[in-house]
């Protein structure tokens, strides 16, 4: 019997700045994750991904990332995209320097 496909969001690192982004329903590029699109069909996460793919000259390194859904929205199964969502750990820095209100 196949597995249960885990829904996924598309993921990929802005290719000027190296921020980490997530692909929006709308096809935009948020580097928010509760603005992701949460995927979950395979054959459609196949097609999102190689849309994210053609996008070379906006994103790097796109990828399709295990997520669960929740009310705020997706949220990582694995440490390492909890880890990428938080951003740079070198705080304060990037994601955590504006969270924290250091950068105006």
């Amino acid at each position: 019997m196949p597995r249960e496909f885990t829904p996924k969001v598309v993921t990929a690192s802005d290719l000027l700045e190296g921020d980490v982004v997530y692909q929006t329903a709308d096809d935009r590029w948020s580097r928010d994750l509760a603005d992701a699109e949460i995927i979950t069909d395979e054959a459609h996460a196949q097609v999102r991904l190689l849309d994210a793919e053609r996008q070379a000259n906006r994103i790097v390194g796109a990828y399709l990332a295990d997520m669960k859904p929740a009310g705020d929205g997706p949220q990582p199964i694995h440490f390492r995209e909890e880890f990428r969502r938080t951003g740079p750990s070198n705080y304060p820095h990037g994601k955590q320097e504006a969270q924290a209100g250091l950068r105006g």
